[in-house]
């Protein structure tokens, strides 16, 4: 494995070799949760990631805690980033998992930097910040409380239902800077949810941590992703998933078809030909010309999700917007009111 672009004390920049094994602590857990799962932890060089200029996200900071995800979803547009490691793209995705263990002191120290101008950080974009390892490893806690000790905007992409463990941490930092919590539920059909997202929770229990967000005071708005072709996107699903949402108490949904990136469309298309080839040509067509479905089946599915949720009561938000929460509105007259930062 390759941790030279990782870690805190690389070898010489011409210096090809693996990194020191000093520098890597490996781990494994003989528990039910982790059996099979081999843990590399590692003291990062640095936690906060520019976007790529080229990309088309609505953010340009992010902070990923973990690489590698045991939520093995096989349509996860970051599997190639296992590539980086000389692991494949694949099963050792799901089992062979990066830990930032220095990811919140790193965080705090970066955010008290001065060249840090106090922009929105996104986490949860790239493998799921509170995936399994999360629950042994715990380092959003100290990552929320450094954004919230510096009133640093940022937002929360997430399958998982450890949120809500730190859901008193998330009022704190609400109460300070803008807080955008999202959960991703993109079908409800229990059959696709075991086949495809065999690591997360169900949907079912992802969609009570919306109300259970929302009931707490904090908006949680939800990525209707991925919408999968010809599996998940019948009109009765689309329609059956927006009413769960609805029911949720979601301050809005949000469609997003599947899109099929190297490394995460080889493991699909395997997967598709193993357990439904009579869509391997279909599958084929539709993403012929590349990683994203064409405009108009996009189109299609996104006017669709969007009447649904129109006609059970919930709107649309722009893709990856952090909810806005309101700070409070007598603020101390004895602490100067803080300058407002602007998200996007």
């Amino acid at each position: 494995m390759r941790w030279d672009n990782l870690v805190e004390n690389p070898r010489a920049a011409g210096d090809t070799a693996l990194f020191a094994t000093s520098a890597v602590t490996t781990r494994t857990f003989d528990t039910p949760e982790f059996r099979g799962i081999t843990f590399h932890e590692i003291r990062a060089r640095s936690i906060l990631n520019r976007v790529p200029g080229a990309s088309q996200m609505p953010f340009e900071w992010t902070v990923n805690p973990y690489r590698g995800c045991t939520h093995a979803c096989v349509y996860c547009f970051a599997r190639k980033t296992h590539s980086y490691l000389d692991l494949d793209t694949g099963l050792d995705f799901d089992s062979q998992i990066v830990v930032k263990i220095n990811a919140p002191e790193l965080l705090r120290r970066q955010l008290a930097s001065r060249q840090w101008q106090g922009a929105h950080v996104a986490m949860g974009t790239n493998v799921d910040c509170y995936q399994r390892a999360e629950g042994r490893y715990r380092l959003m806690p100290g990552i929320i409380a450094a954004l919230r000790d510096h009133a640093n905007p940022f937002s929360i992409l997430t399958k998982g239902t450890l949120i809500l463990r730190d859901l008193e941490l998330l009022r704190q930092a609400a109460e300070v800077t803008e807080v955008g919590i999202s959960v991703s539920v993109g079908f409800t059909d229990r059959e696709l949810w075991r086949t495809v997202e065999p690591g997360t929770p169900s949907p079912e229990r992802r969609l009570d941590v919306v109300r259970t967000l929302t009931d707490n005071g904090i908006g949680c708005g939800v990525l209707m992703a991925p919408v999968i072709p010809f599996l998940g996107d019948h009109p009765d699903q689309l329609r059956a998933t927006v009413r769960a949402i609805a029911a949720s108490g979601a301050t809005s949904v949000t469609p997003l078809v599947l899109h099929l990136r190297p490394g995460a469309r080889e493991w699909f298309m395997a997967w598709v030909a193993q357990h439904h080839p009579h869509l391997v040509q279909r599958y084929e067509r539709l993403y012929a010309e590349g990683a994203y479905a064409p405009k108009w089946y996009q189109r299609r599915i996104t006017r669709h999700v969007h009447e649904l949720a129109t006609e059970f009561g919930i709107g649309p938000a722009d893709r990856g917007m952090p909810r806005r929460i309101p700070v409070p509105q007598e603020p101390d007259p004895a602490i100067p009111e803080p300058t407002q930062l602007t998200l996007l």
